[in-house]
């Protein structure tokens, strides 16, 4: 493919927008005197105000995977509207965080998602629960990257492999000199290019007379509204539980409630964020509609092949339409600002997996007296290491939806119950580690077809033809149960003299508000400098 020279130009402006508005983030902030430390980089200094909150809390979910993925599940002849269900369960993800989670981890001025179940569980047990959060977030940002690979293929004519390497290095750029301040202005950037972008395109996508009516072809046999397969409901069940309540445990959320000015406003900016996420799933619906609508061997595309699913380019729909449904400036205005735009979300989860990494691993059991200039190294390197990481998987893997389905599996089956649990009852060590292993068992014994990787455990009316057993839920719920049973068990053993509790190895807390035997204080910053004393469960 011939490099485009004018969408070329296009995207490097844009992409210069960002790059100054993350940088100037940064200088801003150090102008105002603010001190470059571990907390101004992972949090923000908890100075985050309503207005741009409201942008980067939108932008923990709409991003390049969000509004690409959207269009393409709308587009697939095999799903359709009725299947695009992470806008929706993100949008309800959202609302729960903020009525359940938000205001309570604000208050209590934690600095990462993991520093409640670290306390609680353990520091070791805390190192086990970031496996399967640094998933998450590795394959979020590489949706992102990948994502971006095909919008700039598209508009600049560039190889996927440059463009999202490109992009990438870009975002870790101005990460790794501003964190979370310029994380959150580049949001405010990013969500305003893409409303104004895909707005300004779709009339012109409309009125393109190779495009036919969206109303004819939801009444047909391919409609883009889909259609419900009773051999998957199951599934469907499955998938829309697992976006919404595995929507939560994210420290790509937690690092926006975090670092709000107040617990009130995290809870607000939340609820905020809910509305934003269904407003601006919108365009892309639209777009998958459009696409859907198109008899595409009367357009540029491909000169004139039957349409982009027939030479399996889906998740690329977004980008396809904008440049061959569009005239030329309009498209270059469309993909620029949308490319640009959703880049700014891959640093939002390559800060998470390092500001997770460097307090609750390294400071916390590799090196627990590292300085603040020593953890910020730490930092710096993992950002760089995690970029690395993601780039490759974006690369490697073809799906942007799979990405989506992969990033909150284990987060929801194994994380979502420990996270819980911490927040409103009182499990210890034991039930944490037993609750651990069996969910990660049950969901790989399910299999997974993104992957091709086949089940184990034969779950009741699941077959290749038909997943009607929602086994992802069935693994959390089992989670759930063991972490309390087990936990509270033990401690009933310990409490009622049946073991002595001078061999508990693990430290059980011995009543509900108890201390454990043996204690370590760790101090956490409250939102007014007060130090909130909280307790590791474990010496391990």
């Amino acid at each position: 493919m011939a490099v485009n020279v004018p969408g070329l130009i296009a995207i490097i402006v844009f992409y210069l927008v960002i790059l100054a508005v993350g940088l100037g983030a940064a200088w801003y902030q150090k102008r105002k005197g603010v001190k470059e430390d571990v907390e101004s980089i992972m949090v923000a200094g908890r100075d985050i105000g309503v207005f741009v909150g409201c942008f980067t809390m939108t932008a923990t979910w709409v991003g390049g995977g969000y509004i690409n993925g959207t269009a393409e599940v709308v587009y697939n002849p095999d799903f359709g509207l009725l299947w695009t269900q992470a806008p929706f369960g993100y949008a309800i993800s959202l609302l729960l965080g903020g009525l359940f989670f938000a205001k309570k981890m604000r208050s209590e001025g934690y600095v990462t998602m993991l520093d409640p179940l670290q306390n609680k569980l353990g520091r070791v047990m805390g190192v086990f629960l970031y496996l399967p959060a640094l998933l998450g977030e590795l394959f979020w940002s590489a949706a992102i990257l990948a994502s971006l690979g095909k919008s700039l293929t598209v508009v600049s004519g560039l190889s996927d492999d440059i463009a999202i390497i490109v992009s990438a290095c870009i975002a870790i750029l101005y990460t790794l000199i501003g964190g979370l301040y310029s994380v959150a202005y580049t949001d405010v950037v990013q969500l305003i290019c893409i409303f104004v972008g895909l707005w300004i395109s779709i009339p012109f996508a409309f009125t393109n007379e190779a495009v036919g009516s969206i109303v004819e072809s939801a009444k047909s046999n391919s409609s883009w509204l889909g259609t419900w397969d009773t051999n998957y409901t199951g599934s469907w069940i499955d998938s829309a539980l697992l976006l919404i309540f595995g929507g939560i445990p994210w420290q790509v959320y937690f690092q926006r409630v975090l670092s709000s000015d107040s617990a009130k406003h995290a809870q607000l900016l939340s609820f905020a964020a809910s509305f934003g996420c269904i407003i601006m799933a919108v365009p892309s619906i639209l777009v998958g509609a459009i696409a859907a609508s198109t008899n595409w061997s009367n357009t540029s595309y491909q000169e004139g092949l039957i349409s982009p699913s027939a030479n399996n380019e889906t998740s690329a729909i977004l980008p396809i339409v904008l440049q061959h449904l569009t005239p030329p400036a309009v498209a270059f205005v469309g993909l620029g600002a949308v490319s640009a735009a959703v880049m700014s979300s891959a640093d939002s989860s390559i800060l998470s997996s390092s500001s997770m990494f460097t307090r609750n691993v390294y400071k916390k059991l590799i090196r627990r007296k590292a300085s603040s200039k020593e953890q910020l190294i730490v930092s710096r390197v993992a950002m760089v290491i995690v970029g690395v990481i993601a780039t490759v998987l974006a690369i490697k893997i073809n799906s942007i939806y799979a990405l989506w389905y992969l990033c909150s599996d284990l987060i929801y089956t194994i994380l979502f119950p420990q996270l819980l649990c911490v927040m409103y009852f009182d499990p210890n060590t034991y039930g944490s580690i037993i609750a651990f292993v069996v969910a990660a068992i049950l969901r790989i014994g399910g299999g997974e077809t993104l992957i091709n990787f086949d089940p184990f455990i034969p779950y009741p009316g699941n077959s290749p033809t038909s997943l009607n057993f929602p086994f992802k839920t069935f693994s959390m719920l089992v989670s759930l149960i063991l972490l309390l049973t087990v936990s509270y068990f033990v401690r009933a053993l310990f409490t009622g003299g049946f073991l002595d509790p001078r061999y508990d190895i693990l430290k059980c807390r011995l009543a509900s508000g108890g201390r454990s035997i043996e204690q370590k204080e760790d101090n956490v910053s409250t939102p007014n400098g007060v130090e909130n004393v909280a307790y590791d469960n474990s010496k391990l």
